[in-house]
């Protein structure tokens, strides 16, 4: 005869992790708020100073990119978390859907994040053409008959 010694009751566990997750799920939504105030404060600054707009561009956009993919994260194991107690297999078919969704952007933002990445890098280290011309688009380039 197997014993089962109930420590505390399955309701509080559902509680906990209903609560625990809600944390996860507003700290997800804060990871992307920052990085959206962050990105619009950037922006701003760099449509001001005017110079290097398109690399600036990059640069914020990089860093959006990588906000969102870590909220995108919190709120996977928000979910993760929740169906961790007692499932159903419709909470488990749920998750499934959702887990693939956010997968799905995960992925295809990781390999925006990376193609960006590599374009800023390649701003930073030169190409030949920004070499030849210091002023660059919009840079303050003189004209010949300057």
């Amino acid at each position: 005869m197997i014993m089962s010694v109930e420590v505390l009751p399955e309701s509080w566990h559902s509680n906990a992790i209903d609560a625990l997750a809600g944390m996860m799920e507003a700290a997800g939504a804060l990871i992307i708020f920052v990085g959206a105030a962050w990105a619009f404060g950037s922006f701003l600054t760099a449509l001001v100073k005017g110079r290097k707009r398109e690399r600036r561009y990059n640069q914020i956009r990089l860093n959006l990119s990588k906000f969102v993919a870590l909220g995108l994260e919190f709120q996977l194991g928000a979910d993760v978390l929740r169906t961790a107690v007692a499932p159903s297999w419709t909470d488990i078919g749920q998750l499934a859907a959702i887990a693939a969704i956010r997968t799905a952007l995960n992925f295809f933002l990781s390999r925006e994040i990376d193609k960006e990445r590599t374009d800023v890098e390649e701003d930073q280290q030169g190409s030949p053409a920004s070499q030849s011309d210091p002023g660059g688009p919009g840079g303050g380039a003189k004209f010949a008959s300057d």
